[in-house]
């Protein structure tokens, strides 16, 4: 928890830093704007800091900041000396000018939006909302990279559903399909928020446990392979699971190592009978 509050307390920080550096630059280009008089524009340079500012912290910022610039537009054009036929024109001109500033904003804020969507897309599984393979990887080499500074342990599951081709070939597909999202269900019920799940093709699943030690990775299986049999027997169905669980105390060289180290286990367990845990430490 100590970790998770951390890394959104700096990403708050830095979202802060980039706001404060945005109303900086709207002001400096206001002084600026006021400087070199009226006959020059600056409009252009105004949307510097509202897009930096709408891309790092979304749309409601990046209005704010577009607002800012208008005020600052506008009082930079008051004491240019401008002089308009009538003062109204002064607040036309501002609304006009923040008119545009918001719609770059929305169609900014819109883009981002639709990139998120689809780098999200990227990495999760359609059918059950897990995480892929590739987000998998990506997390656990991340935490690898983490691991050689701080030296927490971390634990790395595969699990693999037993009798599910029973299941398909009794029920048909979509019973199947159900009975993955209900598995992801259940095992989220048990995970903390900083923990996650990945599909990793078929009716195998992977866990990332990020500061968790073997002790409590064992509370923590054992809980989820309880869920599991219970949800399966609640819906009448056969499956239960195989999983191998290992537990990080020492540097690995990738991800790959740690993954297949626990594909290794859970077949052991496979071939003993199914439906068991099986733990280990990775020791270099």
């Amino acid at each position: 928890m100590r970790k998770h509050w951390t890394l959104n307390f700096n990403q708050n920080s830095q979202k802060f830093l980039a706001v404060l550096l945005c109303i900086m630059l709207v002001l400096l280009i206001g002084v600026i704007d006021y400087q070199t008089g009226y006959e020059l524009a600056f409009s252009l340079f105004y949307l510097i800091p509202i897009c930096l500012a709408t891309w790092v912290s979304g749309r409601d910022v990046g209005l704010l900041v577009s607002i800012l610039s208008a005020c600052a537009w506008y009082v930079a054009d008051v004491l240019s000396g401008h002089v308009y036929s009538s003062s109204l024109i002064y607040l036309w001109n501002t609304g006009i000018r923040l008119g545009f500033f918001a719609v770059v904003t929305y169609l900014l804020a819109a883009l981002r939006l639709a990139l998120d969507h689809e780098r999200n897309l990227s990495r999760t599984d359609p059918l059950t909302g897990a995480a892929n393979t590739r987000a998998f990887l990506e997390m656990i080499q991340s935490e690898i990279n983490r691991y050689e500074r701080y030296k927490h342990p971390f634990t790395v599951v595969y699990i693999d559903l037993d009798n599910f081709k029973t299941v398909n070939d009794r029920y048909g597909h979509m019973v199947g399909d159900k009975v993955l999202h209900t598995i992801v269900t259940e095992i989220r019920k048990r995970l903390r928020k900083t923990d996650s799940i990945s599909r990793l093709g078929g009716d195998e699943f992977g866990l990332f446990l990020p500061e968790t030690g073997q002790d409590a990775a064992q509370v923590v299986m054992k809980k989820i392979r309880a869920g599991i049999i219970d949800a399966m027997q609640l819906r009448k169905l056969p499956v239960t699971a195989s999983l191998g669980v290992v537990t990080c105390e020492e540097t690995p060289k990738s991800a790959e190592i740690l993954i297949k180290m626990a594909d290794d286990l859970m077949y052991t367990i496979k071939n003993h009978g199914k439906d068991g845990i099986g733990y280990s430490i990775y020791e270099g």
